[in-house]
């Protein structure tokens, strides 16, 4: 079988396929695996996963565990903190560069037999017996299968930064919420730290996350947030920037020799931090159903029913989410009063929101 795409839902779902016996062959376009410098957050339900295909000590290794997610104002005030390890303290909850973990996801990849091909440019998906497409938002195989598709721009831009940290900053998630725009951020292994900062606008409508932008549109957006971020802005020497598309999920996933899996068949905004973990969850599930039995397109069609609900109800969220950051006026004090109080009272309500989410485990769910 062949997997088109050698990103975190290509390699996994390869060493998945592999790991269960199956010869695979995974064409990447680029010509050398390489990530440029991006954080990721990976919650319990992924690394369920990784941990299954034996990269638990590496990716620890690899990582920082994310301890809680702590949402503030402009001004840098508290308003919730969803203490991570308090309300599922046997869950890992990982901060890890993206980079990390595709060279761990590669290395496992090859030592477990797969063939990987690098400068592959699949223009056309080739007619083989099984063909995965890991590809992508602009997955050639997606188009194959639903036809051409046109996303919306949402009015957001963001940009991303890596920046030097201090060795012993908290492992946590901050989130500063203002009219119209965020900024998340966190510490990485290493001595980094990963910034996103989203901003409301109408003048930029490109998608993909690669193109350069200026630090001084950076710092001018988020010039009004207090606590932290002033440091964190002035640290930033490099950044990229992309307009954020809604995209809907994809209604066909399959035929009977062709699947798609992660960005290729849902992509979504970033904000809840699981389009890795979705990515990872479908290579599993995947790979399971496949081992499951001989007949393929009974299995293709298992897969895209098991996952499709799951993944329509997490881009559902991450959509939910930018909205809830972006509160402005008498709304947003509103909302952060609710939020507040919560966060007084009733410190497990927030965290107990998203058990559908993080308690799922691909593992024991498919065979």
């Amino acid at each position: 079988m062949t997997v088109i795409g050698a990103g975190i839902g290509g390699l996994t779902a390869a060493l998945a396929l592999a790991r269960r016996g199956a010869r695979v062959t995974l064409l990447e376009r680029a010509p050398a695996i390489a990530e440029v410098g991006a954080g990721i957050q990976l919650s319990a339900n992924a690394v369920r996963v990784l941990d299954a295909l034996g990269l638990g000590p590496g990716v620890n290794a690899a990582s920082l565990r994310n301890r809680a997610v702590q949402l503030n104002d402009v001004q840098g005030r508290r308003v919730l903190r969803m203490d991570l390890a308090a309300h599922r303290p046997e869950a890992r909850f990982l901060l890890i560069h993206r980079a990390r973990l595709v060279d761990l996801l590669a290395r496992a990849a090859v030592d477990a037999g797969v063939d990987l091909r690098l400068g592959q440019d699949i223009a056309t998906p080739p007619d083989l017996p099984l063909v995965i497409g890991a590809d992508g938002v602009r997955s050639t195989l997606r188009r194959a299968l639903n036809g051409p598709e046109t996303p919306f721009f949402t009015g957001q831009t963001a940009w991303r930064a890596i920046l030097p940290e201090a060795a012993d900053a908290p492992p946590e998630a901050q989130v500063f919420m203002g009219p119209g725009r965020h900024l998340v951020s966190y510490p990485l292994a290493g001595g980094w730290r990963n910034l996103v900062a989203v901003v409301e606008r109408a003048d930029w409508q490109e998608e993909g996350w690669s193109h350069p932008g200026d630090p001084k549109d950076l710092c001018a957006a988020f010039a009004g947030f207090a606590g932290p971020v002033p440091g964190w802005l002035a640290a930033v020497d490099r950044v990229h920037l992309w307009g954020l598309f809604r995209h809907p999920v994809a209604a066909r996933w399959h035929d009977d020799r062709r699947a798609i899996l992660g960005d290729a068949a849902h992509p979504t905004l970033p904000f809840l931090a699981q389009g890795a973990g979705m990515a990872i969850e479908d290579a599993w599930v995947l790979a399971a159903c496949l081992d499951a039995g001989p007949d393929q397109p009974a299995a293709l069609a298992r897969y895209q029913a098991l996952r499709q609900p799951r993944v329509t109800r997490i881009t559902d969220a991450a959509t939910a989410n930018a909205r809830n950051y972006h509160f402005k006026g008498p709304t947003r004090l509103a909302a952060h009063t609710v939020l507040r109080l919560a966060d007084r009272l009733a410190p497990s309500l927030m965290p107990g929101r998203f058990d559908w989410l993080y308690d799922h485990d691909p593992v024991s769910a498919t065979p």
